[in-house]
């Protein structure tokens, strides 16, 4: 199961950034639970300094960007 955390306060890009995984994990059928930490104070946990940042699986994979669909599809796949 992947565990995927969108960190972010809920600027425009964070809420996309969320959708975009929800869309990504329905089309390509993935068992995972996503978890939004809206809360400033958790951020550093993580090592994140942007947002929206995007954990999977314990891992950050990028901050203070968007992915593209494509980009996304490719990393919640290969840590299936």
């Amino acid at each position: 199961m992947l565990e995927i955390k969108i960190l972010g306060t809920g600027c425009p890009n964070c809420i996309r950034l969320e959708n975009l995984c929800r869309e990504v994990v329905a089309e390509n059928n993935l068992d995972a639970t996503i978890e939004k930490v809206p809360n400033v104070d958790d951020f550093w946990k993580y090592g994140v300094m942007l947002t929206p940042a995007l954990i999977i699986n314990g891992r950050l994979l990028v901050q203070g960007k968007m992915p593209t669909k494509h980009t996304l599809v490719h990393w919640l796949v290969d840590n299936q």
